[in-house]
């Protein structure tokens, strides 16, 4: 009776596993058993990193749009508030590239967003 390897998967295995470690380095990048652990780790991170870029987004476009709405003579709540009560349907992402972008646009928005609240 023959023994029973499994050599082709086992062998399909490392080499995913090899590729995904390409270009670490040392040992990380070489030998199996420390780059099943690595890549694994890496794997962890990546996940954990693709739910904190979300928020890391959010306050950036709030900061944006504080200094925006700052600059021009309210707080970022207050312009928000305005926002919201003037029904303009842009989000915050939205709001902040116009106040890079498109400085007359954001104006308009502006402008619109100080008229609700008085």
């Amino acid at each position: 009776m023959a023994r029973v390897t499994n050599t082709p998967a086992r062998l399909r295995r490392k080499r995913r596993l090899l590729k995904a470690a390409k270009g670490y380095v040392g040992s990380r990048g070489k030998l199996f058993k420390v780059v099943k652990e690595t890549v694994h780790r890496a794997g962890q991170h990546a996940y954990k990193g693709r739910r904190l870029k979300k928020r890391v987004f959010r306050s950036l476009w709030i900061v944006r749009l504080a200094a925006a709405s700052e600059e021009r003579g309210l707080t970022y709540s207050r312009f928000l508030h305005g926002v919201k009560k003037a029904g303009i349907g842009l989000d915050r992402k939205q709001l902040s590239e116009l106040a890079i972008h498109d400085a007359k646009a954001f104006d308009a928005v502006f402008a619109k967003a100080k008229a609700a609240l008085s």
